[in-house]
């Protein structure tokens, strides 16, 4: 008798899976599509982009599964695709804020390059450097003042991709034009004849 009832049991168990597998698990790739939505959104698609396109090759395994009848690997993709998607959720967030973190002191290195350009420009105009000396610098100056500009718009967009460009080697090229300028400064103040008391 005890036999029979586990028998029994097992059957049930059997007939329940069967069943609990015998449709569309729709709820699950609602789900993992709702998870891809938000991790498009979190801009995942550009900061964590194998995890987001892990998470969508997994919703169309789903689909696929589902056209296939195979409602339980549907819903292992399904649930594997809504996991993946919310990884992908959370590793946008913290590169995104790297990406921010390393595009603002970009930005701030080449302003203070700036900066100190404009000032050896200032000095170069006291030690009498000729003005033609000075136009490269001068020039240089205001593609600086373009391009950060740019930055700091795109930055408060929150385009950290397009701020990378704009800044990309900007820091080194006023720097290498600080010294050009130094260099005109020196010449200029070795060749400055001593005044006979």
């Amino acid at each position: 008798m005890p036999r029979l009832s586990v028998v029994l049991w097992l059957v049930v168990c059997a007939i329940g899976l069967s069943t609990a597998c015998s449709a569309p698990p729709q709820k699950e790739i609602d789900r993992a599509q709702q998870a891809i939505d938000t991790a498009r959104t979190a801009g995942a698609d550009r900061y964590a982009p194998e995890a987001y396109t892990a998470a969508t090759a997994a919703l169309q395994q789903s689909h696929e599964a589902v056209e296939q009848r195979d409602y339980r690997l549907a819903l292992s993709r399904a649930v594997d695709a809504t996991d993946r998607a919310q990884e992908a959720t959370r590793a946008a967030a913290e590169n995104k804020a790297k990406a921010r973190s390393a595009n603002e002191a970009a930005v701030n290195k080449a302003n203070a390059a700036l900066m100190q350009l404009e000032a050896r420009v200032k000095a170069a105009e006291a030690a009498r450097v000729p003005a033609r000396e000075l136009v490269p610098a001068r020039s240089a100056i205001k593609d600086a003042q373009a391009n950060l500009q740019k930055a700091r718009t795109l930055l408060a967009a929150e385009n950290y991709p397009a701020v990378t460009e704009a800044v990309d080697g900007l820091e080194e090229q006023i720097r290498s034009e600080i010294r050009v300028v130094e260099a005109a400064i020196t010449l200029r103040t070795v060749r400055r004849p001593v005044r006979k008391r």
